[in-house]
């Protein structure tokens, strides 16, 4: 699948998750409703996924996670805050540069309308 074919199911299957639900919820329930609607459309995603640090010659154990890994191509960093803030925009890029994937979509649940560019954003590495 295209990445735009890709990017564009799940931007649609965030719609679905965000008209269901609605703002004011917590970041691990819409994590849970979004994994479940990539899934019924027929994709492969997996949840939660760590992130390797190297320092130098030394593997750190920092525990970093990602929230949804799509078809090893696609991160999907999930908010649910008052406001985007560019700390935000940051930790996925570093995510991305860290992962070596070049794709990925943040997504603040916490609004009204997700047709406002602030609240679903397309980051590039």
């Amino acid at each position: 699948m295209d990445i735009n074919d890709l990017t564009y199911k799940i931007r649609g299957a965030i719609f679905q998750v965000h008209n269901a639900l609605g703002p004011g919820l917590f970041e691990s329930v819409y994590e849970a409703a979004l994994a479940y609607e990539l899934v019924q459309q027929g994709l492969q995603i997996r949840t939660q996924v760590g992130i390797p640090v190297s320092y130098k010659d030394v593997q750190l154990e920092i525990g970093f996670r990602l929230d949804i890994l799509v078809g090893d191509s696609v991160i999907v960093e999930i908010k649910s805050v008052e406001k985007l803030a560019d700390v935000h925009k940051k930790q996925l890029l570093t995510y991305l540069k860290l992962t070596n994937t070049k794709i990925g979509l943040l997504v603040n649940f916490n609004t009204a309308s997700l047709f406002d560019k602030e609240n679903l954003i397309r980051i590039i590495n």
